[in-house]
């Protein structure tokens, strides 16, 4: 089987699976690395690889002649998410911005998806991105740009 073909069958069969539900995850650098790691496996063992080889990860995508994307197909799927129950301003809209009533419990913030979507849009801040996915053009355009630049 051609290398274009397996590429081809992960993209369809494997990574939907990987990513079901990615939604509403949470990327920490942890979570990145573990998923960033998983990725190269699946190439790996698409390329019959032993884990005894040795080969660096830049190797292995310029034999597959691939990038690594499943990092910002998931921050893309998110951020369409995220715009979409931005728009409807209904109960998710409150979850999701948590605009609640009432005191704040003890400990640290916890870390909420907006803020990685903030800094691999490269918004300002979480009130500006709420904004601009009222717009939904131009919130297509910022999410087409994440993409293009990769950043995250």
């Amino acid at each position: 089987m051609s290398i274009e073909t397996r590429i081809r069958f992960l993209e369809c069969c494997m990574e939907p699976i990987l990513m079901y539900g990615c939604e509403t995850w949470i990327i920490s650098k942890q979570t990145q690395g573990r998923l960033e790691a998983t990725e190269m496996w699946f190439l790996r063992r698409m390329m019959r690889m032993p884990w005894i080889a040795k080969k660096p990860n830049d190797t292995v995508l310029s034999e597959t002649k691939t990038k690594r994307a499943l990092i910002n197909k998931i921050r893309k799927r998110q951020a369409t998410f995220i715009g979409h129950i931005m728009r409807r301003e209904r109960q998710e809209h409150l979850v999701t911005t948590g605009m609640f009533m009432g005191r704040r419990g003890r400990g640290r913030l916890h870390e909420k998806t907006t803020n990685g979507l903030v800094s691999w849009l490269g918004v300002g801040s979480t009130v500006e991105m709420i904004k601009t996915t009222r717009e939904r053009y131009v919130w297509r355009g910022m999410i087409a740009n994440a993409m293009r630049h990769g950043t995250g």
